[in-house]
């Protein structure tokens, strides 16, 4: 075997360890992850959690999937919890303690100290009969059979578990919440997925570059409208009303099939019922449009009113695709 081969072997290997892994986990769910899941809906504080170790930076990973779809979540390092960050958990609030073992020293201190307000304890552990699992009041199994490595020491299997129970919660109260894109978009403002989520077409259109003719103007004109105005195409009003657009296409084909423009009017050029979108729609509609119609441009009409042309290069340049 090549070295290229034991690599590749290798990788496969640790893959579906861990998607075996993960895949057992469904027969674990029982009462106690349902209740847990309640538990953190009917909160009235925060939900806190805290890790130690490898199980810290998956808490950490958890809390960020939670705040971003509305469940309001902190991050409490169990080795800081002791000395001294114990302070930020008030007594309305749910507390996830996440732990391989559930027999760490950190955890053996901290877990009791945790319920003395009363909290909810919620416990991921693979140990359900651990000092963490019995202190909890819900246990979410995170139980693997052995880690990827080949000597079943690094945390691997046993990390993505305890990650994808986290992302199980997350979901789950999205869904109780009714979380939806739009509230998505609330807590994702920035970037690529921001814009996706909040960008509409009114946002784009440059009211200064609004390519027109009227239907009796000849081609030229029409030419001219396109070429001034730089998006490929031009609209035809008549009676402030879009009844066609001119693309640069329809000039090329009426070219090849005439020999004599003159008397050629916009009216006998120009596409009737081109697609429209309104400026009040996301602009990710208006690009799921035109990929669907294979066309590169948009007239934007807000009921009657001619508001303008989107150009799939203005979508392109924003990045939000």
């Amino acid at each position: 075997m090549t070295n290229n081969e034991a690599i590749l072997a290798s990788a496969r290997k640790t893959i579906l360890s861990e998607s075996e892994s993960i895949a057992a986990l469904t027969q674990y769910l029982d009462d106690d992850f349902a209740n847990a899941v309640t538990a953190i809906y009917n909160s009235k504080g925060r939900l806190v959690v805290t890790g130690i170790g490898k199980s810290a930076l998956i808490a950490s990973k958890i809390v960020a999937t939670l705040n971003s779809t509305g469940t309001p979540a902190l991050f409490l390092h169990a080795a800081e919890a002791i000395h001294g960050d114990l302070g930020m958990v008030q007594p309305d609030d749910v507390i996830i303690c996440i732990s391989k073992s559930g027999n760490s020293p950190e955890i053996k201190v901290l877990a009791p100290l945790l319920k003395r307000d009363g909290n909810t304890l919620i416990g991921i552990t693979a140990n359900k009969t651990s000092f963490l699992g019995k202190q909890s009041d819900y246990v979410l199994n995170a139980y693997v059979e052995k880690e990827a490595d080949p000597i079943n020491l690094a945390p691997t299997n046993s990390t993505t578990a305890q990650l994808v129970l986290g992302d199980a919660l997350a979901i789950c109260l999205m869904e109780l919440k009714g979380f939806t894109s739009d509230d998505f978009a609330k807590y994702h403002p920035g970037g690529a997925l921001g814009k996706r989520l909040l960008l509409r077409v009114g946002d784009m259109l440059d009211g200064t570059h609004k390519p027109m003719v009227k239907p009796g103007d000849s081609v030229k004109v029409a030419i001219h409208e396109i070429s001034a105005k730089r998006l490929g195409v031009t609209a035809v009003i008549e009676e402030d009303k879009v009844i066609g657009i001119i693309t640069d296409g329809d000039i090329r084909r009426m070219l090849n099939d005439r020999d004599n423009i003159a008397g050629v009017t916009a009216f006998d050029v120009m596409t009737r019922n081109p697609k429209t979108i309104t400026s009040h729609d996301m602009v990710v509609k208006a690009f799921n449009i035109m990929e669907n119609h294979s066309i590169t441009q948009l007239v934007v009409v807000d009921g009657n009113e001619y508001k303008g042309v989107l150009h799939l290069h203005d979508i392109l340049k924003e990045g939000i695709l």
